[in-house]
């Protein structure tokens, strides 16, 4: 696949879902989310204006969380971040079963 051609599914994916050009992976799964119970075929409500289908949703889904898993990530929070560190952690590593875990 060319990256051209890449590039557009990324693209299409992203305004599929409804998102930034700039993103977050936890503001995708959100928005996956959030579609996901909008258009779900037992959930759905007749008045939508266009129907997406879940195979649809799912794809864009994965083509974005594809994406974002081959770019690395700053390790170290920088001086206009806001949230506060165990936040930060959360947000890389919470997906992680060792690491992923909540203090109590």
């Amino acid at each position: 696949m060319s990256r051209k051609t890449k590039r557009q599914r990324i693209i299409s994916a992203r305004d599929l879902l409804g998102l930034a050009d700039s993103t977050t992976i936890a503001e995708v799964k959100k928005a996956y989310r959030d579609k996901a119970k909008e258009h779900h075929p037992d959930t759905a409500t007749p008045e939508l204006p266009e129907k997406i289908s879940m195979h649809k949703l799912t794809n864009a889904y994965e083509i974005l969380l594809d994406y974002c898993q081959s770019y690395r990530i700053p390790l170290e929070p920088s001086d206009d971040d806001l949230t506060d560190d165990e936040d930060w952690w959360m947000d890389r590593f919470g997906n992680d079963p060792l690491w992923g875990k909540k203090r109590e």
